[in-house]
């Protein structure tokens, strides 16, 4: 086998998910030559901009420079946290495998004395630059308040530790991957808050004309995780992904059968539509595209007219 190139970011989380992909695919090829090439994105320069406030701008904002060394031909794979990947993959390239998803969660890491989230005192500055968190933590309480925060899993700590913050919500998934689970102080629920689009999914993307690097990769492939992830891309695709609305979805499989939740809000928390669907694992999209358009049907369409849309959009919260 020739040699591989591994494009990435350079965040610490970025390098342990290519060192993953790695790791594994010496493991599955023995002999093969995997290298990585770190790739500095759009998202790694603007930090200190909000996510919302990038707008139309953020199309791709941790993706694009990986998509086009690929292109070039000048990295062979690239590794994204899949909530980062837009749900319309770029012309050319494609998905060659999703990874066994991490702990889907969303978690609280609160200064000393916070047992959990509702022990969070009144007024209590939550750092968080994601509207999906934000609308989800409003309607649960609507006293906390939310500032926005920028940077990686270490930076956002060290903002906390130093009191810039009283808590600041995480994915558990980036956590647990640095070894940072002790610093979870509470893992929030699905009911109080859903997640993002494909979180704690790994995306490892290829050339769509290269079927030698589709085989090579095919080992990092997780079925099941691969399903309900497209499952919740197609609910986020059925309704136009990249409104600057709060999105949330996780499917899930149990043997041959997935069923999907999903919502859409306004910002303020003020105001929620849910939804749910069922199907069958050899059709993952029909159970999203369903949901996306019930939730349409109810009221979703308002909602998401009220805001600008980006032309291709993403569920990332960053991390």
């Amino acid at each position: 086998m020739r040699k591989v190139t591994i494009g990435t970011r350079g965040s610490q989380l970025a390098l342990w998910q290519a060192n993953w992909a790695k790791s594994n695919l010496e493991r599955f090829h023995p002999g093969s030559q995997v290298e990585i090439k770190v790739i500095t994105t759009k998202g790694d320069r603007v930090l200190d901009v909000s996510l919302p406030t990038l707008g139309a701008q953020g199309k791709g904002l941790f993706t694009k420079e990986l998509e086009d060394e690929m292109l070039a031909h000048d990295i062979d794979i690239a590794v994204h946290s899949l909530k980062d990947l837009p749900t319309d993959i770029t012309r050319g390239l494609t998905i060659g495998a999703i990874s066994e998803r991490e702990d889907v969660r969303d978690a609280l890491v609160a200064r000393a004395g916070v047992s959990g989230f509702n022990e969070l005192a009144q007024g209590a500055r939550i750092g968080t630059s994601s509207l999906r968190r934000q609308s989800q933590l409003r309607y649960a309480r609507s006293d906390l308040v939310l500032e926005p925060i920028r940077g990686n899993v270490d930076t956002r700590l060290r903002k906390l530790d130093s009191g810039d913050f009283d808590g600041v919500i995480l994915a558990s998934a980036g956590l647990r991957r640095l070894g940072r689970e002790d610093r979870i102080t509470e893992y929030l629920s699905e009911d109080l808050m859903l997640p993002a689009v494909g979180q704690g999914a790994l995306g490892i993307q290829i050339r769509e004309d290269d079927p030698v690097m589709a085989e090579f990769i095919a080992p990092l492939d997780h079925h099941a995780s691969h399903v309900a992830c497209q499952a919740e891309r197609s609910f986020l695709r059925g309704l136009g992904g990249g409104c600057l609305v709060p999105i949330a979805a996780l499917a899930k499989v149990e043997g041959r059968s997935l069923a999907i939740r999903g919502l859409v809000a306004s910002p303020d928390g003020s105001e929620a539509i849910c939804g749910q669907e069922a199907g069958s694992i050899e059709d993952p999209d029909g159970p999203g595209t369903r949901l996306a358009c019930d939730i349409l049907g109810r009221g979703g369409d308002r909602l998401l007219g009220q805001a600008p849309c980006q032309e291709r959009g993403t569920a990332s919260d960053a991390t």
